[in-house]
């Protein structure tokens, strides 16, 4: 029994898991109408777009690399298919266009990490501005509206009572889970943030998965800019602001080591429910928005002081 409890201590999710479980149970105390269903289908679908981007965001991490471009990125790609739908293309026709530019500028980023061995922080702090202000540029500085009924399935719709931005989620996280945990590339990916040079000369070709790893954050992406565009009917070009630190924080706050390496892609989405639970429970309070960063803030660097200690 004490074996056991050991070995579930040492699980990158054990932390993440009984912090959320603190935090829910905190805010089911302090606010009545937080467990109302209304209240917690609200909070399930404003994680959605943050748990989605957040993957990419892992595999990025695992690295130890980051990414700082996936706000602007998923608002481009947003943009780029509103205005092709009010162009007259169909709307799946329109997703492709936009998960291929997610794609496209995730590959991009991974070229200039991978093979001009540039450091991704400033690649990505240098696209994230080159994305934001293409969209600016396409859109002219102002949404675009006029989207077909049809579109808005993808963010405000539901299969059997479930709505379909919680259903893509889940189905991003088991395909992240299976990459991660069930393929050689999830072993090499864990195995370039361990020890990047060791893994190099034990045969794998390192640049290529590490232009893999940026394309899939693009492509997650690509996909939050999917359900939220979907979701307010409309391509803004300024959304996404301050995305990439929400996505970073449910990554650290989900146990993955923010030098890379270790982590687990069910505890990033622990972290990001974790984030969402303590917004809305913050919100039903009346806290101020500049207060809950400083709360945000003070708990992401708690979370790296447990991580760095218990790598230690």
């Amino acid at each position: 029994m004490n074996s056991q409890l050991t070995e579930w201590r040492q699980s990158p999710i054990f932390y993440p898991l009984l912090g959320f479980i603190v935090i829910f149970i905190a805010m089911a105390f302090v606010n009545e109408n937080f467990l109302t269903t209304n209240n917690l289908s609200n909070v399930a679908r404003q994680v959605s777009i943050n748990a989605i981007i957040a993957v990419g965001m892992t595999c990025a991490i695992l690295t130890g690399g980051i990414d700082l471009s996936v706000g602007p990125v998923m608002a481009l790609s947003g943009t780029v298919a509103a205005g092709l739908m009010v162009a007259g293309l169909p709307p799946e026709v329109a997703m492709i266009v936009c998960l291929a530019v997610g794609g496209l500028f995730g590959a991009g980023n991974g070229a200039f990490v991978a093979y001009a061995k540039m450091p991704p922080i400033i690649v990505t702090l240098a696209t994230m501005g080159i994305a934001r202000g293409l969209a600016l540029i396409y859109t002219g500085g102002y949404p675009i509206s006029g989207l077909p009924t049809e579109f808005a399935f993808f963010g405000r719709g539901d299969v059997f009572g479930i709505q379909v931005p919680i259903i893509v989620m889940v189905v991003v996280y088991l395909l992240a889970f299976i990459l991660l945990n069930k393929t050689p590339i999830g072993r090499y990916i864990y195995a370039i943030g361990g020890n990047e040079e060791a893994t190099r000369l034990s045969g794998v070709r390192v640049n290529r998965y590490k232009m893999m790893v940026y394309t899939l954050s693009g492509l997650t992406a690509a996909i939050a800019g999917i359900v939220l565009t979907s979701r307010l009917m409309s391509g803004q070009p300024n959304a996404g602001v301050g995305f990439e630190l929400d996505a970073i924080a449910a990554v650290v706050l989900g146990g993955t080591a923010i030098a890379g390496g270790r982590g687990a892609i069910i505890g990033t989405l622990i972290g990001a429910m974790m984030l969402g639970v303590l917004n809305n429970g913050l919100n039903l309070m009346g806290v101020s928005p500049y207060v809950q960063n400083i709360i945000k803030g003070g708990i992401i660097l708690l979370a790296i002081y447990i991580s760095r200690a218990r790598n230690k």
